[in-house]
């Protein structure tokens, strides 16, 4: 195994970085080139970077792992812990143990710390790699139908999302569950997100700074020219009350951001939201839909699994 280290990105360019992605066995859009390089851009720009590069013998790419200095002698993975969900090694499926191997030797003598945060528990670098600390993320699988979904859940959370449901269709009868899913069409409604997102509460509001919203833009409309995300909304006669951000990847939503107006909040805007877009999901035929992080309460009403997300340390 050979290892080059590179101080930038575009030392590997997009089309093998993309590549390389698509034949990993975490093809997660975090760690995809349009949100990697974006995330760079954003919130890395002035920091070392140092993309350890792993081919084999015939010279093909088998892994990449995107680390920037964080403090002298302290390395983490591009793409932060606070919205990047999944990070990872990025090798090709079946290989992750010999390039893990080749890397911990490529920097047996280096006096560096490498950590590696937001890890799905179920990864290879999990098992290979000492000093874990858990931290929980949330999935639910999606069935055959809408109708055995909704059989799956347990009564109570069933009678409350129908209920729910037939409130906000007596209260606001011409309410819409409408998605953008072309570039255009993201650009043009990202501002209304922007608004019901720091709306949603004080918190959101001060995380949705101006470098953060710059950074949603870019990516989001990145990951949409590839399929890899949508933006939904539950549209009133009086504007938008709810909004998500949802992620695809291998035949999974996943459920990244959201806001919604709180004037509404006795309508439940944001739950019956979600209900349509696991409904969504299901018709079109996604065998998984995925929570992310995060442990709101309404999650809860659509009964997820819980997934674990590790934090890895190699000193």
């Amino acid at each position: 195994m050979k290892i080059e280290i590179h101080e930038s990105l575009e030392a590997v360019g997009p089309e093998a970085w993309q590549a390389l992605h698509a034949d990993s066995g975490l093809r997660s859009p975090f760690l995809t080139w349009p949100w990697q390089r974006e995330w760079t851009r954003a919130f890395a720009a002035d920091r070392r970077l140092e993309v350890r590069r792993v081919e084999d013998a015939e010279g093909r790419v088998v892994a990449l792992l995107p680390l920037h200095e964080v403090e002298p002698g302290v390395l983490t993975l591009l793409g932060g812990a606070d919205i990047s969900d999944y990070l990872d090694l990025i090798a090709l499926a079946g290989r992750e143990e010999e390039a893990w191997m080749a890397l911990l030797q490529s920097r047996a003598a280096e006096r560096v710390v490498w950590d590696l945060h937001a890890v799905p528990g179920r990864s290879p670098t999990v098992t290979l790699l000492p000093q874990l600390a858990a931290a929980c993320g949330l999935s639910a699988s999606v069935t055959v139908s809408w109708d055995e979904y909704l059989a799956s859940l347990s009564g109570k959370h069933r009678h409350e999302l129908a209920r729910k449901m037939r409130r906000l269709e007596r209260e606001a009868p011409e309410a819409r569950a409408t998605c953008a899913s072309h570039p255009a069409d993201v650009e043009n409604r990202l501002g209304d997100f922007f608004d019901l997102h720091r709306r949603s509460r004080v918190g959101k509001a001060r995380f949705m700074d101006v470098r953060m919203e710059a950074f949603f833009r870019r990516v989001t409309t990145a990951l949409v020219e590839h399929g890899g995300a949508r933006l939904w909304f539950l549209d009133t006669a009086s504007g938008p009350i709810a909004s998500f951000i949802t992620l695809e990847w291998d035949d999974t939503v996943g459920l990244y951001n959201s806001g919604f107006h709180p004037d509404r909040a006795t309508l439940s805007p944001g739950v019956v939201l979600l209900g349509h877009l696991i409904r969504d999901a299901i018709g079109r035929g996604k065998r998984r839909f995925d929570f992310l992080r995060g442990e709101e309460r309404y999650k809860y009403e659509f009964e997820p699994v819980t997934e674990e997300v590790c934090a890895v340390r190699i000193q």
